[in-house]
């Protein structure tokens, strides 16, 4: 229901130009040009198990699936529309990414195995404040492609954390370790989790470990994978 509410409407409200260079679009373009769209930097992880994010957790935590739908790197085509999303309200672009991750996911031998989507949640004045949850807006896109439920009741970020941006891994880790709370009803799900950007993985895993400690099996899928 929050996903067939929430993308129609979110659609009417955005100019009809290209998000990355500001072009007009054409008839058959939605959100970016033909151009822009061609150059985005896919990863093609969704199709290859022990890829480069399901490595980041080795060791770390227990993670049936992962994959990143691209790269992502300053001043890159990806890097300006997660900007937009994030920054500048443009959460058509968010739904719009998530449909794109979406029929990648699609694509997957696994997907037959979720059971819902969740995203990584913000803290609530956070999200009061910034009007949205970015990870919420592209796991709806996701869960309109894929058929999979939408439910954001499952997972919380029960306190605030400073910005990840400038940490380490360490830093990252010891930053969210214990800020989110899995309820009862997970127990026994196949759940995909969704989120916007995996750098070290840290706030994935800890969204992940209070999942698997409330015995929920746990998949992953990103929008970009920052990598150097």
């Amino acid at each position: 229901m929050i996903t067939r509410l929430l993308t129609p409407l979110v659609d009417l409200f955005y100019p009809h130009c290209c998000a990355v260079c500001g072009t007009d679009l054409d008839l058959q373009s939605d959100k970016i040009c033909i151009a822009c769209e061609a150059v985005l930097p896919a990863t093609q992880f969704h199709l290859f198990p022990d890829n480069p994010i399901e490595k980041i957790f080795w060791g770390r935590t227990k993670i049936a699936h992962a994959m990143a739908a691209y790269y992502y790197s300053q001043s890159s085509g990806i890097q300006q529309l997660i900007h937009q999303f994030k920054y500048k309200n443009r959460k058509d672009l968010a739904i719009y990414l998530g449909r794109k991750t979406g029929l990648m996911l699609i694509q997957t031998s696994w997907l037959y195995e979720i059971d819902a989507v969740i995203p990584v949640p913000l803290y609530h004045k956070k999200e009061k404040q910034r009007g949205y949850n970015q990870a919420q807006l592209l796991a709806a896109g996701i869960a309109e492609i894929t058929g999979k439920p939408l439910d954001t009741s499952l997972l919380k970020r029960e306190t605030y954390t400073n910005t990840q941006t400038r940490k380490g891994r360490v830093g990252r880790w010891s930053n969210v370790s214990t800020v989110f709370r899995a309820t009862p009803a997970v127990q026994g799900m196949h759940l995909l989790l969704v989120d916007d950007v995996i750098t070290t993985g840290a706030t994935t895993e800890a969204c992940s470990q209070a999942l698997v400690n409330a015995g929920a099996t746990v998949s992953i899928a990103c929008l970009a994978y920052a990598w150097s």
